[in-house]
């Protein structure tokens, strides 16, 4: 059943309100366009019922605010009622791009900058919104999910920090560990992925892909991340295969074990077109060295995918290797901040990801069940089909 049909089976939670903070203000705009274009086509099916009082909205967007004092405190201000709403907070912790004064200097935003102006938001709102639900799609702190000896728990601890103060759904794709959840196993936790909007973006950037075991393969770069390669290996009816990291472990470098050598296991990649996945692609080397290692193998075009594009360094390693043909394209979405100087990049495509996510908060607002969301299957074989049979 089409999703749109889906959603008039049951009454609203509540009057959908969305507070899209200004470091996914972009990415908030456009859900809030297809929710508005949806929702006034619905309202003509229920025009005179008490249930659906305040459904169709010009827009969904709540207004507010988070000034910042001199010395670089801040508060949270909500400017319209949002009493009996049904609330989405919406927020990119990576968004560096922003600024503010502290003490007269300028001050970038850093994830924990970002993390606190959530807090004060959830407060603002508490106490009068019907249902609080955050839309984090990097998790907070997600790199820091497990405890190994005498250090923070910093996911678990937010996680809970965030339940604590009434938010009842957190919204996360693709998370570094999804058994993160175990920290909060009464409150409603989902890692979304974005398998379908990769396939999709593939599909439409790149005329001779040929889905067979004899073309094509999907690496994972490292063992922690084979879940996400296995699942599209298989959706895809490929193989797959992964490298593992070699590490110095007798020292620590940027706070990490520096990588020695990346090891591969797995069948032949020579004249293959390979995919690379991951959840993010953070300074860029692994990815770099993993293609290169693919390359000496005689891999043929190697697609670099991750959800999460931050891109530490800088885009000149990725230049580098694009120019000496080891990496063909790069793809990664739009959840996170995207630089104009990243978008210009002929190597580089976006992923859209505005629309699944009015389909989660659409479907979450009307308390249906999202499990259909989570599995697109069905829709990658779809889109595959009508590539295969030129009908894309």
């Amino acid at each position: 059943m089409p999703n749109e049909e889906i959603q008039l089976e049951s009454i609203p939670h509540g009057k959908l309100g969305i507070v899209s903070l200004e470091s996914s203000q972009k990415l908030g705009n456009k859900v809030n366009e297809y929710l508005v274009k949806w929702r006034s086509n619905r309202q003509q099916l229920h025009p005179n019922d008490i249930a659906f009082k305040g459904y169709q909205r010009d827009t969904y967007l709540i207004d507010h605010s988070l000034p910042r004092f001199g010395n670089g405190e801040a508060k949270g201000t909500i400017r319209e009622s949002v009493r009996g709403d049904d609330l989405y907070i919406l927020l990119d912790i990576t968004n560096h791009s922003l600024t503010y004064k502290m003490c007269g200097q300028i001050n970038h935003m850093s994830p924990d900058d970002h993390y606190q102006d959530l807090k004060r938001i959830i407060a603002a709102a508490s106490g009068k919104a019907k249902r609080i639900n955050v839309i984090m799609p990097f998790l907070y702190e997600s790199r820091q999910h497990r405890r190994s000896s005498r250090e923070s728990l910093d996911c678990a601890l937010a996680l809970q920090e965030l339940v604590s103060m009434g938010v009842e759904n957190i919204i996360t794709f693709d998370a570094h560990d999804p058994r993160v959840q175990n920290s909060i196993p009464l409150h409603g936790f989902e890692s979304v992925t974005a398998a379908y909007q990769f396939v999709k973006a593939l599909c439409l950037n790149v005329e001779d892909l040929v889905f067979d075991n004899n073309h094509m393969m999907v690496i994972s770069p490292d063992e922690g991340g084979t879940d996400r390669a296995v699942y599209l290996a298989n959706v895809l009816g490929i193989n797959m295969g992964m490298f593992y990291k070699r590490r110095d472990y007798s020292r620590i470098v940027d706070g990490r074990n520096p990588i020695v050598a990346h090891e591969f296991l797995g069948q032949s990649v020579e004249g293959k077109d390979v995919f690379i996945i991951d959840d993010m692609i953070s300074s860029g080397e692994s990815m770099i060295d993993v293609a290169t290692e693919l390359k000496k193998r005689n891999a043929k075009r190697i697609f670099v995918i991750s959800t999460f594009g931050l891109f530490t360094n800088g885009f000149e390693k990725f230049d580098e290797a694009v120019e000496k043909g080891i990496i063909y394209k790069v793809l990664t979405t739009d959840l996170i901040y995207q630089p104009q100087e990243l978008l210009d990049r002929d190597y580089y495509i976006s992923c859209g990801m505005s629309k699944y996510i009015a389909y989660i908060i659409d479907t979450l607002n009307h308390d249906t069940s999202i499990s259909d969301l989570l599995n697109p299957y069905d829709k990658i074989k779809n889109i595959v089909a009508k590539y295969t049979d030129g009908t894309l």
